[in-house]
């Protein structure tokens, strides 16, 4: 009961900061103490991009026993994905002025736009294709990865083994995603400035409903019965499926949910930072989301938001101040909560809690 009501206390706290970020940025003068500087809620929104990403690594991992090291991939497609619309939108403000194809098209002398283009100058067609093709991506690899039972550690290779696959390929300038340099100078969002104000305002707030959105269904997901038998599945495999579960279409569909979540989660984080490259798919991003969750706390999907806000706000703050010490302090960190709190941060809170009854 307790942790039913602290679920939706956290859910009220993230709709509130949702709702009140952009009014202090929008409503508030900046010679006002409570202004928040557009730099700022940019920032926030991208760590609430982060957080979907880490909600979405926590439903498999935490609930389904399924250790993901490749959910960087499904987050950069949805990137590219949202990154291509933007791409489209630029026109013959480009470099170059090709009202049809991108500047690094112009720059490689391709004549004319990929088939694989068509459709992305159009919102709506690029926000599915977002979900579609990590979703269409988990269902192939899940599909042969569940049905041959693989798991464990094996599973964790090979899904880092498909990351660095697609990155290695997204580099090719012959891919016609932009090669090393990937996407970047996008322009505007349905029409809109992409540096205005107000749209930086109206994607945080997209990203708060996101994530807000994620979670109800994240919840919904882990207190039916299907979550009962996800959590059995990820306690004792075996036995699941001698009680005559079909195991790998529960473990199939849960992963097809997360790589779509981390997907939306892409295409929310490229227009705040206005860049899409073959970087995002490397093998340690993927690591690094294991860590968030970690560290929030593996299965209270709470601690998964937590611990990829905490992580990325200590990140912002060392990689500027010492950019040197980051990554051992990442370590550093995985390494603590491993030995000190290995529930995380929300699974002991929530056995302290339990304690004290």
């Amino acid at each position: 009961m307790r942790y039913v009501t602290s679920y939706w206390i956290f859910a009220a706290l993230l709709a509130a900061v949702t709702v009140i970020v952009p009014v202090l940025n929008l409503a508030v003068p900046e010679s006002s103490a409570l202004h928040i500087p557009t730099y700022a809620v940019s920032l926030f929104g991208k760590y609430l991009s982060f957080a979907l990403l880490a909600l979405s690594v926590d439903l498999i991992w935490g609930y389904c026993g399924i250790l993901s090291l490749g959910h960087g991939a499904f987050f950069s497609l949805g990137g590219y994905a949202m990154g291509m619309y933007l791409m489209r939108q630029i026109g013959d403000r480009g470099v170059y002025g090709n009202a049809e194809l991108p500047d690094f098209m112009v720059f490689l002398n391709w004549s004319e736009l990929p088939w694989y283009w068509y459709g992305f100058d159009n919102f709506f067609f690029a926000i599915a294709m977002a979900m579609l093709v990590p979703g269409a991506l988990a269902f192939i690899f899940g599909w042969f990865a569940f049905r041959s039972r693989v798991s464990g550690v094996y599973l964790s290779i090979i899904t880092q083994a498909m990351t660095f696959a697609l990155m290695l390929a997204f580099f090719r300038n012959d891919m016609g995603f932009g090669g090393n340099n990937g996407l970047t100078d996008f322009k505007e969002l349905l029409g809109f400035d992409l540096r205005s104000q107000g749209m930086r305002a109206g994607l945080f707030i997209a990203s708060g409903s996101a994530l807000l959105l994620g979670l109800l269904i994240c919840r919904s997901i882990v207190t039916s019965k299907l979550g009962k038998i996800l959590v059995g599945i990820r306690d004792a495999e075996s036995r699941t499926r001698f009680l005559g579960y079909r195991v790998e279409h529960y473990k199939l569909f849960v992963f097809i949910v997360s790589a779509i979540m981390a997907g939306i989660a892409g295409a929310l984080y490229v227009p705040q930072v206005g860049i899409i490259n073959p970087g995002e798919f490397a093998p340690a991003n993927s690591i690094e989301i294991v860590v968030w969750v970690a560290l929030g706390g593996r299965g209270t999907l709470i601690g998964a938001i937590m611990g990829a806000v905490l992580v990325n706000m200590a990140k912002s703050y060392l990689t500027a101040a010492f950019p040197e010490v980051w990554l051992f302090a990442l370590g550093g960190l995985f390494i603590a909560v491993t030995l000190f709190l290995p529930k995380g941060i929300a699974g002991s809170f929530n056995l302290l809690a339990a304690r004290s009854r």
